[in-house]
């Protein structure tokens, strides 16, 4: 099946498998979901992530979730740049997320970072999704 918006159906699994209380979900990989997992692990929002090829030139993602004491990590997740309307922004104008609590994930020109790598690097990018 040809998905529209890639990115937008492993965020929303991950948002259903938080809301159900999974331990962990499946999703179809790529290179941009890949990315976009390291920087959810490195912020601490996963437990972790692996790819496995369930036949020949077919790849999923095993997604590990995480929970604090039985409240889920991710509080929200939204997608913000979709297909029929990307958002790119400039370093000094990428809004913090809940002051400064959450994070956006950014496809920058070096590589998939969230704000705060972002900011480090001194490059804007386009806008991903939002993490809190």
């Amino acid at each position: 099946m040809q998905l529209s918006d890639p990115l937008g159906d492993m965020l929303t699994r991950i948002r259903n498998g938080l809301r159900a209380r999974q331990s962990r979900v499946v999703s179809p990989a790529s290179r941009l979901r890949s990315d976009v997992l390291d920087v959810l692990k490195r912020e601490g929002y996963i437990r972790g992530y692996r790819g496995e090829e369930l036949r020949p030139g077919i790849k999923v993602l095993d997604i590990e979730l995480k929970y604090a004491e039985g409240e889920p990590a991710i509080k929200e997740i939204t997608r913000v740049s979709k297909p029929g309307r990307r958002v790119y922004s400039k370093i000094k104008e990428l809004p913090k997320v809940y002051n400064g609590l959450g994070i956006s994930i950014l496809s920058t020109p070096r590589g998939v970072m969230s704000d705060l790598e972002a900011r480090a690097a001194n490059v804007g990018g386009e806008v991903l999704c939002r993490v809190f």
